[in-house]
């Protein structure tokens, strides 16, 4: 196969959500329809032992909660499906926002119930600053919900979007019988699992009287007007607007009865982008170009404990990626050769020879890489927008036993280069601040060190506001700033200079009495 046949069949595409909403589930049922695994897991359950795939993290599975991003190829209809299945929990965003600059398009999943949340909010703002492709899975019609105009209407106005819906519910909860496919003019009835497979007809008339002994004339009436309305007043379904980022398509489903999931990969092969531009600080990079580019978006220590390894995950921009093959690594200017790079399901891997733009590669990693770093065939690229946000919430770290101070210090360093929390350095006594979006990766951390590298630590709280990363061209306005603002400046782990303040009230006075020095609340400035 050609490198543009190998190029256009790549789907890369993330999966976000508030927590709950069956994100996870709707990532196993894609996993069972593309054959990547025999027997879909269960995030939560107290009798199913088998847990979800994309969940690989000891904690995950006993939380029942995402707080990485799980990475999963697969083949489906002649296409390579790559999927990035993100936390949704608020306190692990910015993982999730490192994973939105890797994808291509993303599915939003609503639970119908509880409609449109907090997090997907500030998940599909993200995704629509980069003009970002949508889908939108409307989950759990098994259950009593919204109406389904109320919602469609509630997404607009809360996430900015133009819906279209592409499948319609048929009732809901008790009532439900199935979605009728308007992009494939299908009706697919429902049939609670166990029972027998859910029924596929093929059904362009709506005005057909078979309908009526099919899911009842009462069901039949309401589903002709309701289609009827979509079709007055939704604009028409158009892929090219849909890839622009201009229109939405929505289905309705339930993933954890496997139903609705095949209609949404069918129509997402479909339409989905292939792999598209990307933009650096010198130029463009389109995915034809035959060199090849490609950017750290995570990285993630220990993916099997028992090998102490660091992988860097790396999206493929352009060209082709070959094992063994020499690769400037940008920023320090170093060739570095890869003898087993790897590609992923879920904490699977297994070793690949080339990749195509669109792909993530694992590359395993002695301390070499940080996210939003670079590789190239030589030429010097910086990829934009891969930043570090500011914390929310801040503790000092305290090693509790001295004999393991060495595994202390090397998973603080392993952790921190994960992005799943920041580490400060007070330059006043050396003290170590741990930041972080939300409270939950406190916990997260601590049982990581004492699970994947047997150290033990614990907490203190410090009273920080905000922390900020400070510049100032003028070295004695630096010097004058550094000298009077002392007990409030640490360093982060790469040395770069960061303002602690304590209140809003201490920033706006070193704002006011330091105008020549610039503070930043994220750091690719």
């Amino acid at each position: 196969m050609s490198f543009i046949e190998e190029l256009k069949r790549r789907r890369t595409f993330g999966i976000i959500s508030h927590p709950d909403a069956g994100k996870t589930t709707l990532t196993e049922k894609l996993l069972l329809f593309g054959g990547a695994i025999q027997i879909a897991g269960a995030v939560k359950s107290n009798k199913i032992k088998k847990h979800a795939t994309s969940d690989f993290m000891e904690i995950e599975k006993q939380r029942g909660i995402s707080v990485a991003t799980s990475v999963m190829a697969f083949d489906y209809n002649s296409l390579k499906i790559n999927i990035l299945d993100t936390p949704g929990h608020q306190d692990f965003a910015e993982d999730t926002y490192r994973t939105l600059t890797a994808v291509d398009s993303v599915i939003v999943v609503v639970d119908v119930a509880k409609g449109v949340e907090s997090q997907t909010e500030k998940l599909v703002g993200v995704s629509r600053m980069r003009n970002t492709p949508i889908i939108v899975f409307i989950n759990k019609l098994d259950r009593e919900g919204q109406d389904a105009f109320d919602l469609l209407d509630e997404i607009e106005q809360k996430l900015g979007l133009r819906v279209r819906p592409l499948s319609w519910p048929i009732g809901m909860g008790s009532n439900f019988q199935g979605v009728y496919n308007l992009y494939e003019k299908k009706l697919n009835l429902f049939r609670p699992h166990g029972k027998q497979d859910d029924e596929v007809i093929i059904f362009d008339d709506l005005n057909d009287p078979e309908l009526d002994e099919i899911i009842n004339p009462r069901a039949a009436a309401k589903l002709r007007e309701e289609v009827e309305m979509i079709e007055s007043v939704y604009d028409p379904f158009d892929a090219q607007a849909y890839r622009d980022g201009k229109i939405q398509p929505v289905f309705f489903g339930s993933a954890v009865n496997n139903f609705g999931v095949k209609e949404l990969l069918d129509c997402f092969c479909d339409i989905a982008p292939s792999p598209l531009p990307r933009f650096t600080e010198e130029r463009t990079i389109e995915p034809e170009e035959q060199k090849f580019t490609g950017f750290v978006f995570k990285i993630h220590a220990n993916m099997d404990p028992k090998h102490r390894d660091r992988i860097a995950f790396v999206r493929i921009c352009s060209g082709k990626f070959e094992r063994g093959t020499k690769y400037l690594h940008v920023r320090n200017n170093k060739l570095m050769q890869f003898s087993n790079p790897t590609s992923f399901m879920a904490a699977k891997k297994e070793i690949v020879d080339e990749a195509f733009p669109g792909d993530i590669v694992g590359l395993y990693d002695s301390g070499n890489f940080k996210i939003g770093d670079t590789l190239t065939e030589g030429e010097v690229l910086h990829f934009k927008g891969i930043p570090s946000f500011s914390p929310e919430q801040f503790r000092y770290v305290n090693n509790t036993d001295p004999l393991k101070t060495k595994q202390f210090q090397k998973g603080l360093e392993q952790l921190m280069d994960e992005g799943v929390a920041q580490l400060f350095t007070r330059d006043m006594n050396q003290r170590k601040i741990v930041g972080t979006v939300g409270a939950l990766q406190f916990e997260v951390i601590q049982y990581r060190m004492k699970g994947e590298y047997g150290a033990s630590c614990d907490y203190e709280p410090v009273n920080l506001h905000k922390a900020f990363w400070v510049t100032c061209d003028d070295k004695k306005a630096y010097d004058e700033f550094y000298d009077r603002r002392r007990r409030d400046m640490a360093t982060d782990k790469h040395g770069n200079p960061v303002f602690l303040a304590e209140s809003a009230w201490a920033l706006q006075m070193a704002q006011e009495q330091h105008p020549k020095v610039q503070f930043h609340i994220k750091s690719d400035f």
